[in-house]
């Protein structure tokens, strides 16, 4: 079954009002407000940032003495902060130079319309977003990783469970009731853990 979105739904509406590039923005919110992710002063690494949102709500977040770097293989088509960094890069061949407070991924595969194929290459990217992360977080460190449900889920989660002190999945109410998607919010990276 194919759904076809409202491009007029509440949170479209909203992230336009807002003059933010997408809803998906509201999400993060919600997740941040929830587990409280984000400080003032934070450095906050964006996985797969485009089209935008997730890196200009960080952006106020950390506020002046913050910076949040994004990576993605596809240009941006907003006007970044001052204190964001873009880089244009694969994030499967992207290695992180720094440390992070948190890393966040909202990385999706482009949907194939096969739920099996779907869930396994998004998972990869988490896999890789996860890699990332153990390089990239300080001690105490956030990590934030979009994931579909299926296959391989819960061996997923079970992983990142060995690295963080906790450990959570939430549906934001901004996804859409019948998307798989959901996220692992996970806090206390562990970095003396044997990688």
């Amino acid at each position: 079954m194919k759904y076809h979105y409202s491009q007029t739904d509440f949170y479209t509406r909203r992230a336009k009002r807002e003059n933010f590039p997408a809803r998906s923005v509201y999400k993060l919110e919600e997740i941040d407000r929830k587990y409280g992710l984000f400080k003032s002063g934070d450095k906050v690494l964006d996985l797969g940032c485009a089209p935008g949102s997730w890196l200009l709500y960080l952006a106020q977040k950390v506020g002046e003495r913050g910076k949040v770097v994004g990576i993605d293989i596809v240009d941006l088509k907003i006007r970044l902060p001052q204190n964001v960094i873009f880089i244009k890069e694969d994030v499967m061949k992207f290695e992180p130079k720094g440390n992070f407070q948190s890393v966040v991924s909202d990385l999706a595969a482009h949907t194939s319309g096969i739920k099996f194929r779907d869930v396994a290459q998004t998972l990869e990217l988490c896999q890789r977003a996860l890699e990332i992360a153990k390089k990239a977080l300080v001690k105490g460190g956030n990590f934030l990783c979009k994931v579909f449900e299926g296959e391989g889920t819960d061996d997923f989660f079970m992983e990142m469970k060995k690295n963080f002190e906790f450990i959570k999945r939430f549906k934001p109410k901004a996804s859409r009731k019948q998307s798989k998607e959901m996220y692992i919010v996970a806090k206390g990276f562990l970095k003396n853990t044997l990688r």
